[in-house]
């Protein structure tokens, strides 16, 4: 441990330097507050003992100057040494910045109390720090898990509406196209009945795992929606651009080829629907964006499954 000793009279400063090395306290010393400055920046001491009364910079003035130094979490305790003190004083001197008191001739024994007591707030709010730390980490992580499907580990539905929300606004404020597209596993039902429930987790696993892959800028969602649903948001993509990517990832998942004895097609296949709009002229919410985007789905369904139907261009209209 160091302590950073500012006074300017020779003998307090000896004095305190030899009863601080009789504690294991390794000190530093300073004789004006210029210099004090200097060595707090250069060593960061776990302490200070400033003289109060001293020429050009003043104790007040210098406990100050190195609260102004201190980094966001950075505290170091300051005692305040002085021939004599007002209630005033006292005042002004914890005002400026400092934590204790000791008055001239200093007393060993009285030294030792104020710098163990100090040692030990030190320690608890280090210990504080560490703590405050681990639980910012443990927040994150929570708000990270809160946004994220168990089961495939994309986005949730939770985190679909928040990103559905956010997108909507923004598309208001720009007038630029938001897309979505709804898919469905394919007899997935049939699926879990011939295979287990704990295949189907490894299909929609992979499922999600593939659609994810095919997405490649920041700013799409990918998600899961429900069950064997998943869905797509694509900020500034127009209706063919949605299209595009949506043909794009019902052809990457038959091409996984995952055997499917109770599909007509024989492997997982995906259904999909797409909608667009321009959030400033089409009304408020992206719900009406979802529900034309599940509308198309149905009849990507009711026209035999494993493709992409897109809502008419028509009510795509600006």
């Amino acid at each position: 441990m160091k302590a950073l000793v500012i006074d300017d009279t020779l003998t307090s400063l000896t004095l305190v330097s030899h009863q601080l090395r009789r504690m294991g306290i390794e000190p530093l010393v300073a004789q004006d507050g210029a210099t004090g400055i200097e060595i707090f920046k250069q060593h960061r001491p776990d302490l200070i003992l400033l003289d109060v009364v001293m020429p050009g910079l003043n104790g007040y003035e210098v406990a100050k100057r190195i609260r102004q130094l201190e980094r966001d979490g950075e505290w170091t305790p300051i005692i305040l040494l002085a021939a004599r003190t007002s209630d005033e004083d006292l005042e002004h001197g914890i005002a400026v910045g400092g934590d204790d008191y000791l008055v001239k001739p200093i007393s060993e024994v009285v030294l030792t109390a104020k710098v163990r007591a100090m040692q030990r707030i030190a320690q608890m709010r280090y210990s504080l720090l560490v703590l405050t730390r681990r639980l910012d980490e443990a927040n994150r992580e929570l708000t990270r898990l809160s946004a994220v499907d168990g089961l495939t580990g994309i986005a949730n539905r939770r985190q679909f509406d928040e990103f559905m929300t956010r997108e909507w606004a923004r598309g208001t404020r720009h007038e630029t196209d938001l897309s979505v597209l709804m898919c469905d596993v394919d007899f997935f039902k049939q699926y879990n009945d011939l295979y287990g429930h704990q295949a189907g987790d490894e299909c929609l696993q992979t499922v999600a795992r593939t659609l994810a892959a095919r997405v490649k800028r920041p700013t799409d969602l990918v998600s899961r929606y429900g069950g064997e649903e998943f869905a797509v948001i694509l900020p500034d993509t127009d209706l063919n651009g949605a299209r595009q990517l949506a043909e794009a990832m019902r052809s990457d998942i038959e091409r996984l080829a995952l055997p499917h004895g109770n599909s007509p097609n024989g492997v997982v296949t995906l259904s999909i629907g797409v909608a667009c709009r321009v959030p400033g002229r089409n009304g408020p919410g992206g719900a009406a964006l979802i529900k034309a985007a599940d509308d198309a789905l149905y009849q990507a369904k009711a026209a035999g499954r494993n493709r992409v139907e897109a809502e008419p261009e028509i009510s795509h209209q600006h």
